[in-house]
């Protein structure tokens, strides 16, 4: 390994750990505002530069995250609850321990279905320099 490489691995911080319970906020969720949430912005807590996006999202009775394009691959982890993902007009249902692997350039969205919430982990790459 060169002396640059070593150096930049010796400038990284060892970790950064995150309560999730101080990223709490209760909002509309993204992509058409349909229904209610409990947003967890986990990765937010993060100092950048960071390469990726790691968030847990609730999505109340009723709530969706509207269709819209992604620019990066994104993956749909359900914890809890059941929901419904859509990719180009493909669509599954989902249960906790299932997760969907969405690709760069579809649209995509996911919404809440049954009596439960559905508790999502939601990472994708950050396309910030």
């Amino acid at each position: 390994m060169s002396l640059s490489a070593l150096l930049l691995l010796a400038a990284a911080p060892p970790m950064v750990v995150v309560d999730e319970r101080s990223t709490r906020r209760e909002e509309a969720p993204p992509h058409g505002a349909i229904g209610m949430s409990t947003a967890y912005r986990i990765s937010d807590a993060v100092p950048q530069p960071r390469a990726m996006e790691f968030r847990r999202r609730v999505l109340h009775r009723g709530a969706a995250i509207g269709e819209h394009p992604i620019n990066h691959d994104e993956v749909y982890y359900v914890l809890g609850g059941e929901g419904e993902v859509v990719s180009d007009g493909q669509r599954s249902g989902l249960k906790p321990g299932m997760a969907a692997y969405l690709y760069k350039g579809a649209v995509v969205g996911i919404r809440q279905l049954g009596r439960k919430p559905l508790s999502l982990i939601i990472s994708y790459p950050n396309n910030q320099p």
